[in-house]
């Protein structure tokens, strides 16, 4: 076990205001793999205080040079790259080829389009007698979540650097070890001191202080909504902005005619990627009547080939809270075709990859996030039907659709209320924006879209 010291603040590990630390714990075996110091409120004021210090000179710092300092943390990535998907195995529990080719290289890529977004965004532009200029909004406090560790830290920081801001991250206490070594690689690209500031700690300690310290201007938070509700209400007493990316309840639709096959066996890995736990996630499967039960044999053969491929769940109070949606999908009627709430292993937090048939609009697992390997298949009647059922949550953050005709495809996910759709297997696109409607959040991240985040405008009349 290490000891990990400090927090990054004005571009050096300094020591942290209080003694209690955190442990760090491996979910495959429950081993304690490290300790972090737990950050306190004058660990958080000191990080703020930094991150005002160094804004205005980072602000004025041309865009290209910007742009260069996001290329060198691309670069700094590509170098540690193993080392990050080591990280993430260790304390989240991911499957080292799920952490090489998702939690590695994924920040990499949305790293390097910031770099070239900072080199050609237009700044400054001219509308009629008026120069508009796209400033930044000022000190950004991000709060982040354990699922994508390295992800969703460098999808705000990217965007915030490029913008101009300056940054204090707050990572999830349950995966602290790779926002370390990401402030490492801030580091070691030159980028200036105070520009990127790191404090580890609880959510109700360090969070909550970043989250209404004066002298940040614009709170980022990924997380579940109810966290959010609270982050906006924080926010709104003070006039904050704030980019909230919250829980999903994401729809896969197969229409008629649709690659049933195919489309039944994404959709399953797309639920049982990361061990289920994606905010967008399709875990509402949406098939016609006529298709269902071929489609729900379909899905539990693909799940039982997941058994021993799945990673844990990052602790035991998540490893219960999902069981307890099993049990509570079994206690209001559906079907269990695959899984169940008994653990799969002895030892770590595993959850049986798990799907539901016979599953009704109104029953708790169609309609609240689960955040594990469960699925649930549900009929429809006709596209009107399945549209009622698609739009029928509170969340919007994500869905899919599959049809033989691309066109229809794309006319009925129009009609979805959800921030992004994938149609017939759309490919991840990481310049596209990535947000959500209803209580999935407010604002986007990613590409051009997640960059105007974290800048205002100003105009000058002439």
């Amino acid at each position: 076990m290490k000891a990990y010291d400090g927090m990054y603040i004005d571009g050096a590990w300094r020591p942290a205001a209080g003694p209690d630390v955190i442990e760090v714990v491996n979910p495959a075996d429950g081993q304690v793999i490290a300790t972090v110091p737990a950050g306190t409120v004058e660990d958080v004021d000191a990080a703020v205080r930094a991150a005002r210090a160094a804004l205005p000179a980072w602000a004025a710092t041309p865009s290209a040079e910007r742009a260069a300092r996001l290329a060198a943390l691309r670069d700094v990535l590509v170098a540690r790259q193993d080392e990050i998907a080591q990280t993430v195995t260790a304390e989240l529990g991911a499957p080292l080829k799920l952490s090489q080719t998702v939690h590695a290289a994924v920040p990499i890529a949305v790293a390097g389009s910031y770099a070239e977004l900072a080199a050609t965004y237009p700044f400054e532009e001219r509308t009629g007698n008026s120069t508009v200029l796209h400033e930044p909004v000022g000190v950004v406090g991000a709060i982040t979540p354990w699922n994508y560790p390295l992800h969703q830290i460098v999808a705000k920081a990217a965007p915030a650097l490029a913008a101009g801001c300056t940054i204090v991250v707050k990572p999830a206490e349950d995966t602290p070890l790779v926002a370390r070594l990401l402030a490492e690689a801030v580091h070691e690209a030159g980028v200036p001191a105070g520009v990127f500031n790191l404090v580890t700690g609880l959510g109700p300690v360090a969070g909550q202080a970043l989250a209404e310290h004066p002298g940040v201007d614009l709170v980022s938070f990924t997380g579940s909504t109810a966290v959010g509700r609270r982050i906006g209400a924080v926010a709104a007493a003070a006039v904050k902005k704030v980019a909230l990316e919250l829980g999903g309840k994401s729809a896969n639709v197969i229409l008629p005619g649709a690659d049933l096959a195919r489309a039944v066996n994404v959709g399953v890995a797309n639920v049982m990627s990361n061990s289920g736990q994606t905010c967008s996630a399709w875990t509402r499967m949406l098939v016609h009547r006529d298709q269902y039960d071929e489609a729900v044999e379909l899905a539990a053969a693909a799940a039982a080939k997941y058994g021993d491929r799945i990673g844990p769940l990052v602790n035991a109070k998540q490893q219960e809270r999902v069981r307890g949606y099993i049990e509570k999908g079994v206690a209001e009627g559906a079907r269990l075709v695959a899984g169940g709430p008994d653990a799969p292993r002895e030892q770590g937090c595993f959850v049986s990859p798990t799907v539901f048939a016979d599953v009704t609009p109104d029953m708790t697992i169609a309609q609240e996030e689960i955040f594990g390997p469960v699925l649930s298949v549900l009929r429809y009647e006709d596209e009107e039907d399945a549209l009622r059922i698609a739009n029928g949550t509170v969340y919007g953050l994500a869905g899919a659709v599959w049809a033989a005709d691309e066109a229809q495809a794309t006319a009925f996910a129009r009609r979805m209320e959800t921030g992004q759709v994938d149609i017939n297997g759309g490919r991840f696109n990481p310049l596209a924006p990535f947000g959500g409607y209803k209580q999935s959040g407010v604002g986007r991240e990613l590409g051009v879209h997640g960059l105007t985040e974290y800048l205002q405008t100003k105009s000058l009349q002439f």
